[in-house]
């Protein structure tokens, strides 16, 4: 006669174990700052930058929504003043700006953060919104700079061509020339040919020639041969 095997009932421990939650404190994630949660994984950067010099402070998660915006918001601020004197920061500093709006929005996602008793701190306070704070004019700073190099190209006569009108400052006591317009008062020559090379003698034989500008700027050598305007 076969014998039954009653079937497996677990013990109090045993449904004690099954029935016990995860503790919530290492279930969710916390706040690298105040240890709250929950909290996302984001890495924020800076960029400061002094002609070759160049440094990126980090700060990286996990972050609550408090902390992660007020570290973002910190960061960023610094940025927009320090991150744009650099050769090659009109590049960097955009991209940097670009990834610390992507984790952000990570951030942004998450609810209002909730401590954990005896283990976290009150969160870090956001600070005022980026559009209210002063280093926003910092955004002038690339806008300057590229007006600077537009400004240089439209006047200086590095870029002259022929048919442009050069106005000699010869009374000034560093003389200098500057690409005007040919309706311009201080016109004083219009270009009539141009060569990339150093030699005053080479305008003798262009028709209409009446002056030659010789300039060599670094590895920059032209020759610009004036006429009438």
């Amino acid at each position: 006669m076969s014998r039954q095997i009653p079937p497996h009932v677990p013990g109090p421990a045993a449904r004690t174990a099954e029935t016990t939650p995860t503790d919530p404190s290492r279930a969710v994630p916390r706040c690298e700052v105040c240890g709250s949660g929950p909290a996302a994984e984001a890495t924020f950067r800076g960029h400061q930058a002094f002609f070759l010099l160049m440094r990126f402070p980090k700060a990286e998660g996990p972050f609550c929504r408090n902390c992660g915006t007020a570290v973002h918001r910190s960061l960023t601020a610094r940025t927009l003043w320090q991150g744009w004197t650099g050769i090659f920061s009109l590049a960097v500093n955009p991209v940097v700006l670009l990834i610390n709006l992507l984790n952000l929005r990570r951030i942004r996602r998450l609810p209002v953060p909730v401590p954990v008793p005896g283990t976290s701190r009150a969160p870090l306070s956001p600070g005022r919104p980026l559009l209210l704070r002063v280093e926003l004019l910092g955004l002038l700073i690339p806008a300057l700079i590229v007006g600077a190099f537009a400004w240089d190209a439209t006047t200086s006569t590095d870029y002259a061509a022929v048919g442009d009108c050069i106005h000699r400052d010869a009374e000034s006591a560093l003389p200098g020339a500057a690409v005007v317009d040919c309706t311009d008062r201080e016109a004083d020559f219009r270009v009539v040919a141009r060569f990339d090379a150093v030699d005053p003698g080479v305008c003798a034989a262009v028709r209409g020639s009446e002056a030659s500008l010789v300039l060599r700027r670094g590895r920059t050598d032209y020759t610009l041969c004036l006429g009438r305007p």
